[in-house]
């Protein structure tokens, strides 16, 4: 038996493998409702094998989307939806999670087919309304993007109360784990990054003003999301630029995390300013971005808190050595997916996991199992 397809235990939630789809938005809803463009993207994990499968990230406020085509869970008419996504993976075999998160200064941008920019400065015919981003200070993302309104107190303490509502909104659509989207630029990110934050009142200044809105949205979510029921952060653990957020920050900031009910850390990075592509650190396969989890797990390990690892996880055996030697408890794979959602089933072959097919859909496996008889009957 492999570490990959060993099965892991979070709270009360069960997973048959260690294979996680990573959220990847797709950017096609309509007022933050997903359609079958959703049930058959993310259906297709489910019977591909993963042990649980990411929707990707949900808004908790209107104004906290990236684009108008993304998801969203600041309305109880987007439950119903949902719902429906997780039922049908569940259904399937796989667990399921939703993430929660805001963009932050990142939001109001033109879609990514459409150059990823600001909807401000886009002269796509037919483009549409920007609207007005919100971050800790004014100062925006980039160079040439617009000026976010800087979040009062009073802002933040709805921020962290529709938090609280998004989660259960997605504990009602029957959701089985929830993550909350800290990392990339977005707005928990931005008010954590010293190279982002310089307000100067309680949620600026030293770390633990910078640290207070992820804290404060960790124990909203939490108050809301079952006891029974896991809870992951997604942290850029660096922000890849000179004085900016790192891995010991993130071990601080994990450890405060664990004490208000997060159970799992994944380990992304960069994203601080944009464009992102320009300053995320380099990420090849097994040095740099599984390095992050690598320098984490042995400091939180101890106290109860998984890690898991994200970043070009392509190859079978590159998973099962992230595993084995003691990098992270969990292998999220995402562009993969997208360019073979049967991957888990593929890995569980090429690792002799599954070789009479048993772990594949019925209407699949007894095909394929068929043809594999025959054609060692052709080969005798």
């Amino acid at each position: 038996m492999t570490l990959l397809f060993s099965s892991h235990q979070i709270r009360e939630l069960h997973l048959k493998n260690r294979i996680v789809v990573s959220p990847m938005t797709q950017f096609s809803c309509v007022d933050g409702v997903p359609g079958d463009w959703h049930l058959v993207h993310l259906g297709r994990f489910s019977l591909g094998g993963a042990g649980l499968v990411f929707v990707e990230q949900a808004a908790v406020q209107e104004v906290g989307r990236v684009t108008y085509g993304c998801l969203g869970l600041w309305n109880s008419q987007q439950v119903a939806p949902l719902a429906r996504l997780a039922q049908f993976i569940k259904e399937n075999g796989a667990a399921v999670a939703l993430q929660l998160g805001h963009a932050g200064r990142k939001a109001s941008r033109d879609y990514p087919w459409f150059g990823y920019g600001p909807l401000a400065t886009s002269d796509r015919p037919g483009r549409e309304q920007e609207w007005q981003a919100v971050g800790p200070t004014d100062a925006p993302v980039g160079d040439g993007w617009p000026v976010p309104a800087k979040l009062t107190a009073a802002d933040i303490e709805h921020v962290v109360e529709d938090y609280a509502k998004a989660a259960k909104r997605a504990d009602d659509a029957g959701f089985d784990a929830l993550g909350i989207h800290a990392a990339h630029g977005y707005l928990i990110h931005s008010f954590l990054s010293p190279l982002a934050n310089t307000r100067e009142d309680s949620y600026g200044g030293d770390m633990d003003g910078r640290m207070r809105l992820a804290l404060e949205v960790a124990s909203a979510v939490r108050s809301q999301w079952p006891v029974h029921k896991p809870l992951f952060y997604r942290l850029s653990t660096v922000d890849g630029e000179p004085g900016g957020w790192d891995v010991a920050d993130s071990i601080v900031l994990a450890k405060a995390l664990h004490k208000r009910g997060v159970d799992v850390i994944d380990c992304s990075s960069g994203g601080i300013s944009v464009p992102a592509t320009a300053n995320m650190t380099p990420r090849s396969m097994m040095v740099s971005q599984i390095a992050y989890a690598e320098q984490v797990r042995p400091a939180i390990q101890p106290i109860g808190l998984s890690t898991m690892a994200v970043g070009q996880i392509t190859d079978p055996h590159q998973a099962e050595t992230i595993l084995r030697k003691g990098k992270a408890d969990l292998i999220a794979v995402g562009r993969e997916m997208l360019f073979n959602p049967n991957w888990a089933l593929h890995t569980a072959l090429a690792m002799d996991v599954d070789p009479s097919y048993a772990l594949w859909p019925r209407q699949y496996g007894s095909w394929l199992e068929r043809r594999e008889l025959l054609d060692l009957d052709e080969r005798s």
